[in-house]
């Protein structure tokens, strides 16, 4: 009876989207059954549901056809205590390890898509990339360190693990740590607590060969995680040891940091990431569409890099959007239907604008347009427009120099108030219940 199913599969997927076969037939399988009766089994109860709204139909009018008269269907879901797998399929085994992505000697586990191969070059950032694979591939620099400044989604983080990731790779002996400036100064507060200073200053004045340090722009005004990183880096460089740091600031637009750690950071070759250009959105999507084998023609991916022009994290989920509409509604994979996730992604994002915030943030906090904008450093004041400045980096394409100066502040004062905001969403529940509060009712429209 296996043949039948075989059969009729055959020839539904000359009938529905690529797509739809793969995820809602191809999985479906049959139980052995005598005469008429047919048992469809579904790897689960929504793929089952799925299969009886949209296919039942079809699916019964196939089987008709291959056995030439009408047959029973029953549609149930497979039973996990069924026939086990094949030891010879590699794939399922459930005994078959998992390779792992790569761990540095300390720190965060490496993501085993960000390396060079995977990284995506143009315009934007063929310098990043040249200064990072040059780095990662040297014993010995001229310049040890490299500053990696972008916006986030652009790429800075792809292009620190990837020297992760070649380092690990080419010279299994160096040790990598890779950790975020966040992470390190929380493990300095917890060895001074725990009495354990001693060895945390040895593990990475002496027992580092690369570190990969994120977010370096966290640290601003914490005065004794600057002094000791600023031991950490001298020890370090002192022995030509490789460092990358990522921010979103250049050094010297990172708020409350010393002039020695600054001096620091300014001495690294500092290259920028911009957003890419036309050419570079759809190398990214391609790239990314054959990674994931997505079948995607190249009008839909011409059409969502020209729409969807802010980062990298906005192209992938563009693409993704795309193909998972298409998958769970069974609707064919076209442009209108391309046409439809992107204008949800962006109509609302359009309508923000700096004054939009600035009107809601009056509006829930009962503050005026002038009070907003003011002076003044009263505490309800200053927190709602810190507020309205991380809204405005969120929502608004305005550079931190134009927010600052809409909101009568300085760039500085921008960078420090979306950091602290940021951090606040992290740390504090009430700040995040605000700021969530808040994001709803832009991104409803409801402003």
């Amino acid at each position: 009876m296996e043949s039948i199913w075989d059969a009729v599969k055959a020839r539904i997927k000359d009938q529905i989207p690529a797509h739809c076969y793969r995820m809602w037939i191809e999985p479906v399988t049959q139980r052995p059954e005598t005469g008429q009766r047919i048992v469809l089994q579904s790897p689960n109860a929504f793929s089952k549901k799925r299969l009886m709204a949209h296919y039942q139909d079809l699916i019964a009018s196939e089987i008709q056809k291959v056995l030439g008269g009408p047959g029973e269907i029953v549609f149930e879901v497979v039973d996990s205590k069924g026939p086990k797998k094949k030891k010879t399929d590699l794939f399922e085994d459930p005994q078959m390890p998992l390779p792992l992505p790569p761990r540095p000697h300390n720190g965060k586990v490496l993501r085993s898509d960000f390396t060079f191969d995977q990284f995506v070059v143009g315009t934007n950032n063929d310098f990043a990339y040249s200064a990072a694979l040059s780095l990662a591939c040297s014993k010995s620099p001229s310049r040890p360190s490299l500053f990696l400044m972008a916006n986030p989604g652009l790429g800075k983080s792809h292009l620190s693990q990837a020297v992760g990731h070649h380092i690990l790779t080419h010279f299994p002996r160096e040790r990598v740590y890779y950790v975020t400036a966040e992470d390190f100064a929380l493990e300095m507060i917890h060895a001074f607590k725990s009495g354990t200073i001693g060895a945390f200053k040895e593990k990475y004045r002496s027992q580092c060969d690369v570190l990969l340090l994120e977010d370096i722009h966290f640290i601003g005004g914490k005065t004794r995680t600057q002094i000791e990183l600023n031991f950490i880096l001298e020890s370090l460089l002192g022995v030509d040891k490789k460092i990358i740091f990522t921010s979103c600031h250049l050094p010297s637009d990172i708020p409350k940091i010393n002039d020695k750690l600054k001096s620091r950071l300014c001495s690294s070759l500092i290259s920028n990431i911009d957003a890419p250009d036309y050419a570079t959105r759809l190398k990214i999507l391609q790239q990314k569409a054959k990674s994931n084998g997505f079948e995607i023609c190249d009008e839909i991916l011409q059409y969502l890099a020209t729409e969807l022009t802010d980062d990298v994290r906005q192209l992938e989920s563009g693409l993704s959007g795309v193909m998972a509409k298409a998958s769970l509604l069974c609707v064919p994979l076209n442009l209108n239907l391309a046409e439809s996730v992107v204008k949800t992604m962006v109509q609302h994002r359009k309508a923000i604008t700096l004054e939009v915030i600035k009107r809601l943030i009056c509006k829930q906090y009962r503050l005026s347009p002038d009070e907003l904008v003011s002076r003044s450093r009263k505490k309800a004041v200053v927190r709602p427009r810190q507020i309205a400045m991380y809204l405005a980096r969120k929502y608004t394409d305005a550079t931190l120099a134009e927010i600052g100066k809409s909101f009568n502040r300085y760039h500085a004062t921008a960078i420090h108030s979306v950091d602290l905001i940021a951090r606040g969403i992290r740390e504090n529940g009430q700040i995040q219940k605000q700021v969530e509060y808040l994001c709803r009712k832009l991104e409803s429209g409801r402003f």
